[in-house]
Parts: C-alpha cells; structure tokens; sequence
C-alpha cells in the first residue's frame, strides 16, 4: 500500500511540475508535421510503378516514419539531453533522406515539381525546427536532480 502510495505521490508531484507543459510528443507540432508528411507520401507513393515497390517506395516510406518515431523516442530520453540531442539528429538526418528520396521521385518522372517543392518546403521546415530543438535541448529535458 506504501509503494502504491509512493508513486501516486510522485505522479502528482511529476504532474504539478509538467502543468501546462507539453505531456507527450504527439503534441509537439514538428511531430504532427512530420506525421502529416509521411502520410501523404504514403498516399503518393501508391501510384509509383510495381519495379520501385522493394527499393525507392519502400525507402522513402520508411525513412518518412522514421522521422516520426526518432522524435518520440527522443522525447522518452528527455530525462538524458545527449541522448535526447542524439535521437533528434537521427530525425533530422531521416528528414534529409526522404528528401533525397523525393529528388529521385522526381528524376524518376514519378512525382511532378510541384508535389516535390511542397514535400522539400515542408521537409526544410521539419529540419528547422528539429534544429532549434537540438540547439535548446534544456527547454525540453527535464532534471531528474530537481524532480527528487
């Protein structure tokens, strides 16, 4: 009963400090933009050619939702800035994959220039502000010596 105690205590106490404060990385707007983005290249990417399936569908496919997934797995390092840095760049570095993989879509005729500005202009966003994250990690980790 103690330890049941004990951590209800501590879910409160974690709670007061969070207050307003974003609670999970689905709320973090370069996580829904990057989510967004995957989704439609998802949706894109159902018109390239059977050939590209095990190759260029595949890779910008994944490399899209790794975006994705490094920026909550960095958030669920927050408690360690390093690696919280560490997981964003993993994201930045998956961001500027997709859009080598989109400049081959369009060399490859499968996407027009207009589709590809739209995915580039997002994506340079997407990097931007996974940028000002990695350079202010302190606004997003936690002190695991002050929530004691």
């Amino acid at each position: 009963m103690a330890a049941k105690l004990a951590v209800s205590s501590w879910q409160q106490e974690l709670q007061g400090l969070l207050g307003a404060m974003i609670k999970s990385f689905r709320e973090l707007t370069v996580y829904k933009k990057a989510f967004e983005q995957a989704m439609k290249i998802f949706e894109v990417t159902k018109s390239f050619p059977k050939a590209e399936q095990y190759s260029l569908t595949d890779q910008v496919r994944r490399s899209s939702r790794s975006v994705c997934t490094n920026i909550g797995e960095a958030w669920r390092k927050r408690r360690y800035p390093a690696h919280f840095v560490s997981k964003l760049t993993d994201a930045d570095a998956e961001a500027t994959e997709t859009m080598i993989w989109l400049d081959f879509s369009l060399g490859c005729g499968y996407v027009d220039s207009a589709v590809h500005t739209q995915f580039s202009a997002q994506y340079e966003q997407i990097g931007k502000m996974l940028g000002a994250m990695i350079s202010a990690p302190e606004k997003f980790c936690y002190d695991t010596k002050k929530s004691r």
